[in-house]
């Protein structure tokens, strides 16, 4: 059964710094990208960030570039994703997703306020 647990999230001021966890299991987790998305009230969801599975290639996307940081830790079975100097736009429910010819997996998403 493919479970992933969130962490990380909450409320941080403009220009502040926050680090999400998502730890999965139920699968080979080497074997799947991870990425992880967004999805601000009345927007679609964004893709953010990619990471192949040994972490050799990573990709972000124009929004966060330069900002947000995506690694993973394969003997923990968990992706991260760092984000700093945070703007009241990068509110959103924030989701991890593991991906493969095998199949594709989402988290339940954790919410990242970004106010003062």
């Amino acid at each position: 059964q493919v479970q992933f647990v969130e962490s990380g999230g909450g409320l941080v001021q403009p220009g502040g710094s926050l680090r999400l966890s998502c730890a999965a299991s139920g699968f080979t987790f080497s074997n799947y990208y991870m990425d992880w998305y967004r999805q601000a009230p009345g927007k679609d969801r964004e893709r953010l960030a990619r990471i192949s599975g040994f972490g050799v290639i990573t990709n972000y996307a124009d929004s966060v570039k330069g900002r947000f940081t995506i690694s993973r830790d394969n003997a923990k079975n968990t992706v991260y994703l760092q984000m700093n100097s945070l703007k009241p736009e990068d509110t959103a429910v924030y989701y991890c997703n593991a991906n493969s010819w095998a199949g594709v997996y989402w988290g339940q998403g954790i919410q990242v306020t970004v106010s003062s």
